[in-house]
Formats: structure tokens, sequence, C-alpha cells
């Protein structure tokens, strides 16, 4: 338990940043969800559309140390492969 000031501080900053990044990897799962659903249902432009609108939000992951910057390209580039392939 923490018994500095700093360190009670510091406990209710994780304790908001938790909740924020939470919330982050959740919007990024729900973007990546509606990318993968309409991957499945065959719908090129849908797909199209929502990978465009998943990118910043992965990006957006990246910049706010969320997400990893290589599992982010890692996943962008397996994305953009499928949707290119449901196009073709």
């Amino acid at each position: 338990m923490a018994n500095t000031p700093q360190s009670k501080k510091r406990a209710r900053q994780n304790e908001r940043r938790y909740d924020i990044n939470k919330a982050r990897r959740s919007r990024i799962r729900t973007y990546l969800r509606k990318v993968e659903e309409a991957i499945a249902s065959g719908d090129a432009e849908a797909a199209k559309n929502a990978f465009l609108a998943a990118q910043p939000e992965l990006a957006r992951g990246v910049t706010k140390g969320v997400l990893h910057k290589n599992t982010v390209a890692r996943k962008m580039s397996r994305l953009a492969a499928r949707v290119k392939a449901l196009s073709a």
C-alpha cells in the first residue's frame, strides 16, 4: 500500500491512466472488429472503409503508449493484405 505522499499520488495517477488506456484499447478493438466483420461478410468496399477508419485509431494507440509500434505495424499489414485480397 502507498505510504508516502508521492506514492499515493502515483497510485491515483496510475488509476486514472489505467481507465484511460482501457477505454483506448476497447476503442481500438472495436475498430478492428468492424474490419474483421466486413472481411468476413465479403463486402470489399465496407472492408476498405472500415480499414481506413481503423488505421488512425491504431496509430493513435502507438503515440499514446497503449500498443507497441511493431504490434500495430503487424496488425495493419495483415489487415491491409486481407482487404486487398478481398477486393482482388
